[in-house]
């Protein structure tokens, strides 16, 4: 058991591997949370990452490559309208999950997905968006080809 700076005491377990080395239960937790995500190459995967890192994150450059067509025109002219703010640990930043409602393959080419989001802003409202990725398969892999914000 440790002790923080509040005097309150923390529990880690360890698990002990064949190896001999150690786990704790937050890794073992972020590792089960990595196996359930889907592969980055497939379609939802691509656009799950696309979400993580456009919505969730925040960083438009990391969404960048998960993008072609007019997505990738999408993140550019975003990318340009945020120019020169900085965006950093100081930043002000919602706190954002989202989670799948509905998938629509359209061929074997491309795929529709509509996710929910849930938004929340410190000292301010929680409220939902909805988005709509499009995802189809290119010579480079799968790529958001296009995404659309719908309201609550």
């Amino acid at each position: 058991m440790l002790s923080t700076g509040s005097e309150r005491n923390k529990v880690s377990v360890p698990l002990i591997r064949r190896d001999g080395s150690v786990l704790t239960l937050s890794m073992l937790a972020f590792m089960l949370l990595v196996a359930c995500r889907p592969d980055a190459s497939t379609p939802q995967g691509t656009a799950e990452r696309f979400l993580d890192a456009h919505y969730v994150r925040i960083d438009l450059r990391e969404a960048l490559p998960f993008t072609s067509g007019l997505a990738r025109h999408k993140v550019e002219d975003e990318l340009q309208l945020v120019e020169g703010q900085p965006i950093d640990a100081a930043t002000r930043k919602p706190t954002v999950h989202y989670r799948l409602l509905e998938e629509h393959p359209d061929g074997d080419h491309a795929v529709n997905y509509l996710y929910l989001g849930s938004i929340t802003v410190e000292d301010a409202d929680h409220f939902e968006r909805r988005w709509m990725v499009t995802v189809r398969r290119e010579a480079e892999g799968w790529r958001v080809t296009n995404y659309q914000e719908l309201g609550g």
